[in-house]
């Protein structure tokens, strides 16, 4: 066979190629789960911390900006380690900002959380 796979059995974690496949899966659900876990709440986060519309803007811009050098930082660090090992260590410290999101009380908090 060659390590092929000639069925697929979604519920099983013993060959290599399916416990890639759901840590593939669950690791990119919890970056999505992180990336987007503001954006619905933007509305309610401006009116608790009586913040203008510019301010919402500032922490939108420096969420996409925090992401475009952190691709570009990461890239060559993902040539020397891994995929696997980076991937790993950002999700588990960008949770980190995204637990903390209840504890934001301004405007610039609410930036550097974004930028994380």
């Amino acid at each position: 066979q060659d390590d092929k796979a000639t069925e697929i059995k979604l519920t099983s974690f013993s060959r290599p190629h399916m416990r890639a496949f759901h840590f593939s899966w669950s690791g990119f659900f919890i970056a999505f789960f992180i990336w987007f876990a503001i954006a619905p709440l933007l509305s309610e986060i401006r009116d608790d911390l009586d913040l203008t519309k510019g301010e919402v803007w500032t922490s939108s811009i420096v969420g996409v900006g925090g992401t475009i050098f952190m691709r570009f930082l990461l890239g060559p660090f993902c040539d020397k380690v891994g995929a696997r090992v980076l991937f790993a260590v950002v999700l588990g410290a960008a949770s980190i900002p995204t637990a903390c999101t209840g504890l934001v009380n301004s405007a610039t908090g609410l930036a550097i959380l974004r930028l994380f």
